[in-house]
């Protein structure tokens, strides 16, 4: 043990916050040199607690810097140890490190969640709230002691203990299937929208598609493969989804208005009877048998009849049977009439 730390052994506070102290030193692996920090990172806002000025105190903005202060610190490290890769694996590594689930169970295999409990906060085990709290403790130790013990926290407490990087970094997060499921689920209508296709320097494909929900713009993913460049707009849509609230109601109110569009009622739809006026019916004509029932006296009616139409004057034709002269003279007669 360092004489750092036996230092702040001995500056312990009294008996009620020794416990505190004991158990934030098994997770952070040093003592608080300003306790108020870490007691706000574990205040939830649900507790209601204000100061004298009236304003809330929890963990909220402490929530805010830990953020900030992970992704520069996460970042650094996934650079630093993957050499050499791409823009788009080093974001998505940090990303999937970073990220609520993530955070949510590395937090609970910390304990985190009963301290939460010891300051008042009633939830059982919500890993969204417990991993809020741990990017809230990141804030306080920035306040505490600064970016470079940030950054050993996470390398010394978290890395290797609680998360295989490599086995983070090469395991497949499909966030474009995670915000497919969302829409499906809410019955959004989601658009993946190509805006641009262009080369780098290095004459590579770059791709930009932006998330597009209920024609409301969603955030944008640049890569080097349309996949890559939709999973990274779907990331940070997803994002933007649980941060902002505002987001979240317009895209709700698009689905409202087109919805509403949908169910107006239309007009009624033709009758496709038609009434059947063109057919002329006699209902004086005479059966031509006695006993013939009205259908049967259709059935035996000519078509002709039926339709109403004019019959041909047939007195024009002869049952004569005519002999060859009289055909060959009317052949003659009709070739010299057609010159």
């Amino acid at each position: 043990m360092r004489l750092k730390d036996i230092i702040d052994i001995i500056k312990l506070p009294f008996r009620e916050e020794k416990e505190l102290f004991s158990s934030l030193y098994a997770i952070l692996g040093f003592y608080p040199r300003n306790i108020e920090y870490y007691k706000m990172a574990l205040m939830h806002k649900s507790i209601r607690k204000r100061n004298d000025k009236g304003k809330p105190l929890n963990n909220e903005r402490l929530e805010f810097l830990g953020d900030a202060i992970l992704d520069a610190a996460v970042g650094y490290i996934v650079y630093r140890h993957y050499e050499g890769k791409r823009e788009g694996f080093l974001t998505n590594t940090r990303s999937k490190l970073v990220s609520r689930e993530t955070l949510g169970k590395i937090a609970n295999e910390m304990g985190l969640g009963s301290l939460l409990l010891s300051s008042g906060h009633s939830t059982s085990h919500n890993s969204y709230v417990e991993g809020n709290a741990l990017e809230a403790l990141v804030g306080a130790i920035y306040l505490d002691r600064g970016y470079e013990a940030c950054l050993e926290f996470f390398e010394k407490q978290i890395l290797g203990k609680y998360v295989d990087i490599d086995k983070v970094a090469f395991k497949e997060v499909n966030f474009k299937s995670k915000l497919l499921e969302w829409s499906q689920k809410n019955r959004v209508r989601l658009e993946f929208r190509m805006l641009k296709q262009q080369k780098d320097e290095n004459g590579s494909p770059v791709f930009c598609f932006q998330v597009v929900l209920e024609g409301i713009a969603g955030e944008r993913g640049t890569g080097y493969s349309k996949k890559e460049s939709q999973q990274l707009a779907s990331e940070a849509t997803l994002k933007r989804l649980k941060r902002e609230p505002q987001f979240v109601d317009t895209i709700f109110a698009a689905k409202t208005n087109r919805t509403k569009m949908e169910e107006e009622p239309a007009m009624a739809v033709p009758d496709t009877d038609q009434e059947q006026n063109f057919i002329i019916t006699s209902p004086d004509l005479p059966k031509r048998e006695e006993g013939l029932t009205e259908s049967s006296a259709r059935r035996s009616s000519t078509p002709l009849e039926e339709s109403g139409e004019v019959e041909f004057d047939l007195s024009d034709i002869s049952h004569k049977e005519k002999s060859k002269e009289d055909i060959i003279a009317e052949a003659e007669a009709a070739a010299f009439a057609e010159e």
